[in-house]
């Protein structure tokens, strides 16, 4: 490697250097640890003292130590005390509580080279992600995990069968503590031995692209874990974390906050992220609480934060650092998608770099999903006198590339479930998710609904469980999975649903401002012209002679709907019908119909 570059931060494969790599009959280490005093490196075959070759790297040759055996380091950092720490850049590691790093060999037997050849950003493709918690989607009898080869056999083709276009997993880089669900890491290229090796992981995504699931996986270069073998004070001085106390510990989370102004520490974050699009053959990146990132004063009481050297709140260094990171991967892998979870209104997240944007290449839209899971919660009664939380997200629909998330953290912590967040009886919560879905999967944006949403379980998330599979045994939860099945499948179908998601041509309001009927109008518009209306009545009634505005005359057909006999509905249907002649809110044609209760419609001209 060419260290000039490290120290500049451009040494994008530096992981092919630092750590343990094996040779003929034995493996070499190399660690950066610039303020060490000494360091070794404790092997299953000795301990050997390490030299350092350069100002700040350490390095030695170990004869005999091969793949699958355990190391640590053990480093006298500049205060003069000895520390073990598993290994920046190691590719495995043991469970948590022992923390030490595994030699491991590079991936290998990928099969998908033309699915790597043909990867999109999915601007103007179908993009529905079923986002998962890898040890909690299905677990044995026992209690125990799935294997990333056992899941290979099982997630992809539950993904296939329900229509799902990517599967995006909760972060799989080591981490101490179950609880954290992978965000407070320790081993940033470690891919959690909690469901097996690297090359199983491998294999797993291999599996995904077989079946053509693309895989996303949450990336999170944010913070790190304060355990002591981890990257905290790694040579004895904050080398890693920011040494300022007003920027370098996260108060929320209680982790450490790296520092972005240092080359080599961005570099290592750079890096990371190419290593999992790279050597694991990631699709995408989804990265984790960006907005603290952004602002130094992010979940920081006043006088508990330092400004930029300009007086301001923004965090230049990260800034730089998420440009970098951003354009980064686009170079080096121009198919592939990267995703910010950002929940402010900081603009231009999704600008291309060159624009002055950030670069991402979309952003999940949070404030959709809290104005609508919001609005959902009110009794239908109540809906009238919230009605501008469901529409206000048109206002700002194509300020960036949106995703539109029911996620991971809408279920969990007492928030219940997607079902249990509907009011009413039994069978309205049920026709409540059913018309949650469409109208998601209706709205401008890409999709993404967190596992055992479509299954509309019962209970909220429980990391240390199973999602409710047991619901399937009644047939109502069945047919709510039918349906979000047979959705997905109509989605992928017809172009107008996603083939504008970030044109404003793709989008146009029919009705409004219908509060009293808790209901919304509009169409979908694909690229050729390709044309859908879509009726979404969130009130608990059915309305007969419903009046819908529409842009053209002839013969409309109904081509979809949540309330079908087999999806649990009560089985309205509308047929094929004429669109009269007369302006009806502005529109030169309209048609009365009947729109079931808590249900949504399409409806498709003629050609």
């Amino acid at each position: 490697m060419n260290m000039q570059d490290f120290y500049t931060g451009h040494a994008f494969d530096a992981y092919e250097f630092f750590g343990a790599h094996t040779y003929f009959g034995g493996t070499h280490f190399a660690v950066w640890a610039p303020s060490a005093q000494h360091i070794a490196v404790e092997t299953e075959v000795g301990t050997y003292d390490m030299h350092r070759t350069q100002s700040a790297v350490w390095e030695c040759d170990v004869p005999g130590a091969n793949a699958g055996m355990v190391y640590q380091y053990w480093v006298r950092g500049a205060n003069g005390q000895t520390v073990a720490h598993c290994d920046p850049y190691g590719t495995a590691m043991t469970l948590r509580p022992d923390g030490r790093s595994i030699i491991a060999d590079r991936p290998t037997g990928f099969t998908d080279d033309k699915w790597m050849a043909g990867r999109t950003k999915c601007f103007d493709k179908p993009l529905n992600i079923y986002e998962v918690h890898a040890g909690s989607w299905r677990q044995k009898e026992d209690g125990s995990w799935y294997t990333y080869a056992e899941l290979a056999e099982l997630l992809p083709a539950y993904c296939k069968e329900n229509g799902f276009t990517h599967i995006e997993l909760m972060p799989l880089a080591e981490h101490p503590f179950d609880g954290s669900w992978g965000y407070q890491i320790t081993g940033f290229y470690a891919p959690t031995s909690r469901y097996g090796t690297p090359q199983q992981l491998a294999e797993f995504v291999n599996a995904c692209h077989k079946e053509g699931i693309g895989v996303i996986l949450d990336f999170v270069p944010v913070h790190f874990a304060i355990d002591s073998y981890g990257l905290k004070e790694f040579d004895g001085t904050p080398l890693y974390e920011d040494p300022d106390p007003l920027r370098g510990e996260h108060p929320e989370w209680g982790t450490y906050v790296f520092n972005f102004g240092r080359r080599e520490v961005r570099n290592f974050l750079v890096a990371n992220a190419l290593f999992w699009l790279e050597d694991l053959h990631f699709d995408a990146l989804r990265v984790d609480a960006v907005s603290s990132m952004l602002y130094l004063d992010y979940s920081r009481e006043p006088g508990h934060w330092r400004p930029n050297i300009y007086g301001g709140r923004e965090n230049l260094e990260a800034i730089d650092f998420l440009k970098e990171a951003t354009a980064t991967a686009y170079k080096n892998n121009p198919g592939v998608m990267v995703i910010a979870e950002e929940s402010t209104a900081w603009p231009g997240i999704t600008a291309p770099t060159s624009a002055g944007g950030i670069g991402f290449g979309m952003k999940w839209n949070m404030g959709w999903m809290h104005d609508t899971l919001e609005y959902l919660h009110e009794e239908p009664i109540n809906r009238k006198w919230h009605h501008n939380e469901i529409t206000f997200s048109m206002v700002y629909a194509y300020s960036e590339h949106y995703v539109l998330p029911i996620s991971h953290d809408e279920v969990v912590y007492g928030k219940g479930s997607l079902y249990g967040k509907m009011p009413g009886d039994d069978w309205q919560k049920l026709a409540g998710v059913r018309s949650m879905f469409a109208y998601q999967w209706a709205h401008p944006g890409k999709k993404l609904s967190f596992m055992g949403n479509e299954l509309a379980q019962w209970g909220e998330w429980d990391h240390d469980a199973s999602i409710d599979w047991d619901c399937l045994n009644w047939q109502e939860h069945r047919q709510v999975q039918t349906m979000v099945a047979d959705l997905n499948a109509f989605y992928k179908a017809h172009p107008a649903l996603w083939s504008q998601d970030f044109d404003p041509a793709g989008f146009q309001w029919l009705t409004s401002d219908d509060a009293d009927h808790n209901t919304l109008s509009f169409l979908r518009i694909g690229t050729k012209g390709e044309t859908l209306a879509v009726v979404v009545n969130f009130s608990g009634e059915a309305w007969s002679d419903y009046q819908v505005a529409l842009p053209t005359g002839g013969k409309w057909t109904e081509v979809f709907t949540t309330d079908d006999a087999k999806y649990g509905g009560s089985d309205i249907h509308n047929g094929t019908f004429e669109a009269v002649e007369g302006e009806y809110h502005s529109r030169p044609f309209s048609a009365k119909i009947t729109v079931p209760a808590l249900g949504v419609v399409f409806l498709k001209p003629e050609d």
